[in-house]
């Protein structure tokens, strides 16, 4: 989709000012002496929840209106590298600056009863909004942490532009330190049917993660880019210096050759501050269309999609999925974030068995 330039910087700025605040309330918030390895603080003024990691910042549950879905923002490894793109929200030197609705981790879907819930951002123009629904944040229902494992869960509702509700999403997400060197971050999603759902495959979904700019893949391919101080610039050809992004899945298929093949897990392979980084998303074998196809783009876009079979498999397969009213499906992943060394396929085929068990 064609953005204007002028308002894909307005939106920036304001959304830029929005994190930094939620970014400066993170830096006192791991001040403030908690014990335990996981805390929480809530601000409702920013509408967001910092989750700190040994009392520093890890990530946070942002659901600002702005964002059109809740998100968590920025993902970080154990030794504080950013594992996700900053712009549009925190602009770094070098970022492309496209696809204004990919930021941090998300979940959220191309087309539910028609309506086009990935691609909303604050970037379309008001005339056109009829074709996109929003996912609202309505509740926190728990926060509570024990030892390496933190759990946030929250009701959100996934509403067209009329106002009317289409799901009710009830997600728990689970925050556990594997080893010094790793973290991983659990989504159990339910959704449940509040009048007749249809999800047409669609190849925009489900689950999301827009990567640093370190972990893309080479390319010469045109783009455009913004400096730290968010000035954007068209470029016809890319400057590849310090990418390094490999994505390798479980099936052994290797770099873009990922997109639109089905795997139990992908791994996104590079270097971050001078340190090896493995970015992992496994698949859950009660997941509908297990194993999951992927949408994932050496650009930086890293995503699973289960219900976008005919789209990514070129007609092969079909799932169109539905759910009747008052019914219920569930998703379950896992993202792991592991740095200082490499995995290698058997290292992740054993914990895609331990969380298969979950």
């Amino acid at each position: 989709m064609k953005r204007n330039p002028i308002s894909m910087i307005t939106v920036a700025m304001a959304m830029s000012f929005f994190f930094a605040a939620c970014s400066q309330q993170q830096k006192e918030a791991g001040q403030d002496g908690q014990i335990g390895r996981f805390s929480f603080v809530e601000h409702p003024e920013l509408k967001s929840i910092d989750i700190l990691l040994d009392g520093q910042p890890y990530t946070s549950y942002c659901y600002a209106d702005s964002l059109k879905k809740p998100v968590l923002f920025p993902l970080r490894t154990a030794g504080g590298h950013f594992v996700t793109r900053g712009w549009p929200v925190a602009p770094r030197a070098n970022e492309r600056t496209d696809h204004p609705h990919h930021i941090g981790l998300w979940f959220n879907y191309g087309n539910v009863n028609g309506l086009d819930f990935w691609n909303n951002s604050t970037a379309i123009p008001a005339e056109k909004q009829a074709g996109y629904g929003s996912i609202i944040h309505a509740a926190v229902d728990k926060l509570e942490s024990s030892g390496d494992e933190g759990r946030l869960e929250v009701t959100k509702y996934w509403v067209g532009p009329q106002g009317d509700s289409l799901l009710r999403e009830k997600t728990r997400y689970v925050f556990n330190v594997v080893d010094e060197q790793t973290t991983a971050i659990g989504l159990d999603i339910q959704l449940t049917a509040l009048t007749a759902v249809s999800m047409e495959d669609n190849k925009e979904g489900v689950l999301g993660i827009r990567v640093a700019r370190e972990l893309e893949h080479p390319s010469d391919e045109p783009a455009t880019f913004t400096d730290a101080n968010g000035i954007v610039t068209e470029v016809t050809q890319a400057n590849n210096e310090g990418l390094t992004g490999q994505y390798i899945s479980s099936e052994g298929v290797v770099g873009d050759e990922v997109w639109g093949t089905r795997g139990k897990w992908v791994t996104l392979n590079g270097t971050l501050g001078g340190e090896d980084v493995a970015l992992v998303i496994l698949d859950h074998p009660q997941n509908p269309g297990f194993p999951t196809y992927w949408h994932a783009r050496g650009y930086g876009l890293f995503a699973a999609n289960p219900l976008g079979q005919k789209e990514l498999s070129g007609g092969k397969d079909v799932l169109d999925f539905k759910l009747a009213k008052d019914t219920s499906t569930r998703f379950n992943y896992q993202v792991l974030i592991h740095s200082g060394s490499k995995w290698d396929a058997a290292t992740i085929n054993q914990l895609f068995t331990t969380f298969s068990d979950q």
